[in-house]
């Protein structure tokens, strides 16, 4: 693990592949994530630093920083001592997000907007978790294999984000220390609240199942809300099939991670 004069550790592949571990804590809620849809553009380095909290430092692959919008299905959310209920644990979240890491080295993600339509998860992760969660009117279908989603931030009613795409058939896991693997297997998330502090938080699940999705429809409008203008295609375009996903809690940044 490579350590600058400031003594900030970067990233190496054992630090990313060391937090695919289950922590030792008891989950505090599960939850599954459906067809996901990672659209990603590269972003200069700088740019993403600039917006980033005291203690947070941007994660890079060769050389690049990337910006990623993240539509998908959340299904079957619960906390740990509640069956999923009706009408509550099925709701749909978009997130534009980057990726980053602590001085310590360890690798995740930072998120800039997670737009949703359940306004209880929304409550729930702003209060609970720090996390910038956005109300907003979405709806999504599949039909014939190809899913079709929409979303409209209520604070901005007159911007309607549309995405469409068809999985391709299932390719299995990034292989470790790709651009799949950078973007996609993130197992810790970092959100500060309105004091400035940072705080950390685990997520555990089997690695993605990956495929090459055919995108006919996608929107850049969610990253512009976020102070970001993309430009062209995204550099990479990656699909995955669901996963069941454990909740650690949250934890202040230089807690133990285990």
């Amino acid at each position: 693990m490579a350590i600058d004069r400031a003594g900030v550790k970067s990233p190496d592949l054992a630090a990313r592949l060391a937090l695919r571990q289950s922590p030792a804590a008891s989950a505090v809620g599960y939850q599954r994530w459906s067809e996901l849809l990672f659209l990603h553009w590269k972003i200069d380095p700088r740019a993403i630093q600039a917006t980033l909290p005291k203690g947070l430092f941007v994660d890079t692959f060769a050389g690049d920083a990337y910006l990623g919008l993240v539509p998908f299905f959340m299904q079957r959310i619960r906390p740990a001592w509640l069956p999923p209920l009706p009408w509550i644990s099925w709701f749909l979240e978009l997130n534009v997000r980057t990726y980053v890491h602590d001085a310590d080295g360890r690798p995740g993600v930072w998120f800039y907007s997670l737009d949703c339509n359940q306004p209880l998860a929304v409550a729930i992760a702003r209060r609970c978790f720090h996390l910038p969660y956005f109300r907003a009117r979405m709806a999504a279908s599949q039909r014939g294999g190809t899913v079709y989603y929409e979303c409209r931030r209520r604070d901005d009613a007159a911007l309607s984000d549309h995405y469409t795409w068809t999985p391709g058939p299932d390719a299995g896991p990034a292989e470790p220390g790709s651009l799949a693997f950078f973007l996609v297997e993130r197992y810790l998330l970092f959100a500060a609240d309105g004091a400035g502090r940072i705080f950390t938080g685990r997520v555990h699940h089997a690695p993605y199942r990956l495929n090459t999705p055919a995108v006919a429809e996608f929107s850049t409008a969610p990253a512009r809300q976020a102070g970001f203008d993309l430009e062209g295609e995204p550099a990479s375009v990656i699909g995955a099939r669901a996963v069941d996903v454990s909740i650690f809690p949250l934890r202040r940044l230089n807690a133990s991670a285990s």
